[in-house]
């Protein structure tokens, strides 16, 4: 998204300082979306991603720069021509008096109806769509006041889809809704940008969707535009830690997770995985607040990846090469140290280093448990 060709870009945004006064909350703002793009933007509370969005949708007028939505600059779009390009979900929820579901997503279809707001069968149709779509129809005669908050997103949603506009803003879009809604509706959003043509800027806080949604992420912190770009490349661990100021834990990009600060002191317990099956151990040792040690693995295995966040030590071998004897010597000497061992993994797929240590900590008189919740049993009857 480097290379301004005004011509294609959905919205251009140039040189922006947005703000309530005369004082800018964000400066120094670029942004180019291109028509079928989603663009998340992230950063901790009160960085501005909402003041952002609303001067993009026109509703503030910017500090300074200009935005240009479709080639046109956006203080020249008409106010009817300007609902039928540009779509927007805010948090704040509209005061109803009397009105169903049904009739909030209607009243995204006025910029096509004419003065009288009359809705034909086009415009009906277009409704049903987006009831349909957001999840909604059984509940479209339900009062907009009763309805659950989950409920009034999809029906907010569903309202600025009918406008069926070419520009979509969203401010935090996710929010009120379980994880299998939040899932449906990046997915709705995702085909909306593709089928449609339609462009998406959102703000996310659920820094783990905005990885596997977006094709454009955008970091603000402190008043600027820290870093914008793939989610492959802003994404980075040390990048998430530093916007959100994460003195204690970490972000893991290989999850999109955020991990909890590994539990300090000295290895209790030595945990035998890789290939993922050790993941649910770990977590729940962490949990328990038990500090662990893991090993042999390789350094691309995803246990690896996993514990060099969570576990006190890591014993690893260098990917594609055989495991070296002084690694496995280490890791005796460690599960000794210990006292007790977790192996996740099955017999059927242990390999000959798994063998060697598990018969080390038989010999070494070491506890040897199947499973985590086996080992953390004997500490609940303790």
């Amino acid at each position: 998204m480097s290379a301004r060709d005004t011509d294609t870009l959905a919205l251009d945004a140039r040189g922006l300082a947005v703000g309530h006064g005369a004082h800018p909350l964000i400066r120094g703002i670029d942004l180019a979306v291109h028509p079928g793009q989603v663009v998340a933007l992230i950063g901790p509370n009160g960085s501005g991603k909402t003041t952002l969005l609303k001067t993009l949708a026109g509703h503030l007028a910017p500090l300074a720069g200009d935005i240009s939505v479709f080639g046109q600059a956006l203080r020249d779009v008409d106010g009817t021509a300007r609902a039928r390009t540009i779509a927007c979900l805010f948090t704040e929820r509209p005061h109803t008096e009397l009105m169903t579901c049904h009739d909030i997503v209607e009243a995204g279809r006025y910029p096509y109806t004419g003065s009288l707001g009359i809705l034909n069968a086009k415009d009906r149709e277009a409704v049903r769509s987006a009831l349909t779509e957001a999840g909604i129809w059984d509940i479209r005669d339900r009062d907009f006041a009763h309805m659950s908050d989950g409920q009034r997103q999809r029906t907010l949603l569903a309202r600025a889809l009918v406008q069926m506009p070419r520009l979509l803003l969203l401010d935090e879009p996710t929010s009120y809704l379980d994880i299998h809604a939040q899932i449906e509706m990046l997915a709705l959003l995702r085909r909306h940008a593709r089928e449609r043509n339609m462009a998406i800027v959102a703000s996310l806080h659920e820094i783990e969707l905005a990885q596997k949604a977006a094709d454009h992420v955008v970091c603000i912190r402190d008043g600027h535009v820290i870093r914008q770009g793939t989610p492959d490349r802003v994404m980075t661990a040390q990048a998430i830690e530093d916007l959100y100021g994460l003195d204690a834990g970490s972000f893991e990009p290989a999850f999109g997770s955020v991990e909890l600060p590994a539990p300090t002191g000295a290895a209790r317990v030595f945990v035998l995985a890789g290939a993922g099956t050790g993941a649910p151990c770990f977590r729940a040792l962490q949990r328990a607040g038990i500090p662990f040690a893991t090993g042999v693995l390789y350094e691309h295995d995803i246990d690896c990846v996993l514990a060099r966040h969570l576990a006190g030590t890591v014993i690893a071998q260098h990917a594609y090469e055989p495991i070296d004897e002084e690694l496995v010597a280490q890791a005796c000497r460690t599960i000794s140290a210990c006292g007790t061992l977790i192996c996740c993994i099955d017999g059927e797929n242990e390999d000959a280093t798994a063998r060697v240590l598990i018969d080390h900590a038989v010999r070494s008189g070491v506890a040897v448990f199947r499973s985590v919740d086996a080992y953390l049993g004997t500490l609940d009857r303790g």
